[in-house]
């Protein structure tokens, strides 16, 4: 899934092999999906963006998105995207395709549900698109000690830790998936209230917070997704499917797994006790 590290870093693989480059033809749903999305009717991305020549690309929250003129393209959460030379053999299936004038090709595939949106620039006001947009980072400086306090209100103390990081847009990007590292390096239970951690134990949590995704971006992604090629990231995740009834590398103790607020999390009960 896209969180910070994997939109950054497919942005940045996107300016090195797309830019410059003019698109020759979009190619929508050969397969289609039900939980595939689109912005307004797919069938006039062929005449929304043929002839466009791409001039940037960008990676914020959960989206990754292409500058083309006036126009955008959008990627988010739970597309695959993924880019091909003119000598690779493409897959048979894709809910999308842009073929550009070289040969070369972007496709998007999405497995259980994701969005594909193309729109002249200025006219998608989804409030989750515009917020991860206008939000700051925790790769920014801005995204410092002070900012991070200010999360943490009379509402917002009252919640887990997992819901205070990871729901309701407060970090965009920061999801399930980057969530469950910072919390064990912290010794801090999903479930546990904010208002039961103390002065020292919530600044830890922001050093954590902005070193893990930081290193997890540097590393080009987590090892459990991949990026515009393909390929696995090269951050080691310590709390993932990957890892249910190992042994946790600080105690010895088995990772656990178990569904909360919507995904699966993953924790040493011994490292991150609920208190």
């Amino acid at each position: 899934m896209l969180e910070i590290p994997e939109s950054y870093t497919i942005a940045k693989q996107l300016r090195k092999a797309v830019i410059g480059k003019t698109i020759a033809q979009v190619e929508t749903a050969s397969k289609p999906h039900s939980f595939a999305w689109y912005f307004g009717d797919p069938a006039q991305y062929h005449d929304l963006l043929a002839g466009e020549t791409v001039t940037g690309a960008s990676g914020f929250g959960m989206y990754v998105e292409l500058e083309l003129g006036e126009q955008r393209f959008v990627v988010g959460d739970g597309t695959n995207l993924r880019f091909y030379t003119a000598e690779e053999k493409l897959p048979p299936a894709h809910q999308l395709h842009i073929g550009f004038t070289d040969g070369c090709s972007l496709r998007c595939t999405v497995q259980m549900y994701g969005g594909m949106w193309a729109f002249p620039d200025g006219v998608n006001k989804d409030k989750y698109y515009l917020g991860a947009k206008a939000a700051i980072s925790p790769l920014s400086e801005a995204f410092d000690s002070t900012y991070f306090a200010s999360l943490l209100t009379d509402k917002t103390a009252k919640l887990s830790a997992k819901a205070f990081l990871a729901t309701e847009q407060r970090i965009p990007g920061l999801g399930n998936g980057v969530l469950q590292d910072i919390l064990w390096k912290t010794g801090i239970h999903p479930k546990r209230k904010m208002n039961t951690l103390s002065n020292d134990e919530f600044s830890v949590l922001f050093e954590v917070l902005k070193a893990t995704i930081e290193d997890m971006t540097k590393c080009g992604g987590r090892n459990t997704e991949r990026d515009l090629f393909g390929h696995k990231g090269g951050y080691v995740t310590t709390m993932s499917k990957n890892n249910v009834d190992m042994p946790c590398p600080k105690c010895g103790d088995n990772i656990k797994r178990f569904a909360y607020l919507g995904g699966n999390v993953y924790v040493c009960d011994t490292c991150q006790p609920l208190i």
